[in-house]
């Protein structure tokens, strides 16, 4: 792994918060992790401390992956601070670029890799997310799924604290994206997910989207390139801190994609 964390991303060559040294730190063999876990990031400096000591508590050793768009809250400050207790790799790109690119800059960058993990966690950063839910998902990735999704909409799964709104327009995406692509998954817009290292491989160079969109090209990849997918119930609580980054502009682009590519024009 290059130790300087350096990694080219649109528009110009992104700085990297320098090394913190570890000669004060525990000695833990972090050389070939089994799981890497994408956390794109961006104003999340009230989360991203306690979700990262907690990820950190379970027993997977991880390898972090922060892609932070330049906060100016200080998010990737923190997880700068947090590289002498785990193995956390910061990405920090020159500005707000999109959730779509932030999980595909991460995909290269652990492509990148002369060991790279065998599995691939992405979840959001604001502890919509439970950490605890990491290891289930490990679990069935490990017996063979390529694609293993958090589901709110599985039986068993629910969704804590949203508006009536926030959960129609989710429902009516889900509605949208399974309609027109035949998904046959009963949430393909959760970002909760675990891929397998032979997903990304075959799929990266077939992923354009910009932002929330990614959630269903990915399963829409995974599809037609007739990868395992399995989905597993979650709980998704809506964050107490901090504010929701799904805009306007991120749901017409959302809903412009699923009809492109449903016509062929991706």
């Amino acid at each position: 792994m290059d130790e300087s964390n350096m990694q080219s991303f649109p528009e110009e060559e992104a700085e990297l918060s320098s090394p913190i040294s570890q000669d004060s730190a525990p000695v833990r063999d972090w050389s070939n992790p089994e799981v890497a876990i994408l956390l794109p990031t961006y104003c999340e400096a009230g989360n991203i401390e306690n979700l990262i000591h907690e990820i950190g508590s379970l027993d997977i050793d991880p390898l972090i992956i922060v892609i932070d768009d330049s906060s100016p809250d200080g998010t990737a400050e923190i997880a700068e601070e947090l590289k002498a207790e785990y193995n956390i790799d910061l990405l920090v790109r020159p500005n707000k670029l999109g959730l779509g690119t932030a999980i595909t800059d991460g995909f290269r960058y652990i492509l990148s890799m002369e060991k790279p993990p065998s599995y691939i966690i992405t979840m959001d950063a604001d502890y919509s997310h439970n950490p605890q839910d990491i290891p289930r998902l490990m679990e069935h990735a490990k017996d063979g799924c390529d694609l293993v999704i958090g589901s709110r909409y599985r039986p068993g799964g629910r969704i804590v604290g949203w508006s009536s709104l926030r959960y129609l327009i989710s429902r009516t995406a889900n509605l949208a994206a399974v309609t027109m692509f035949n998904m046959q998954v009963n949430d393909c817009t959760s970002g909760l997910r675990c891929y397998s290292l032979n997903y990304i491989r075959n799929v990266i160079g077939d992923l354009h989207s910009q932002t929330y969109d990614i959630q269903i090209e990915t399963v829409k990849q995974a599809r037609s390139q007739k990868f395992t997918i399995k989905e597993i119930p979650i709980t998704f609580t809506n964050r107490k801190i901090g504010k929701s980054k799904l805009t306007l502009a991120e749901i017409r682009g959302f809903l412009s994609y699923i009809f492109k590519a449903k016509l062929g024009k991706w």
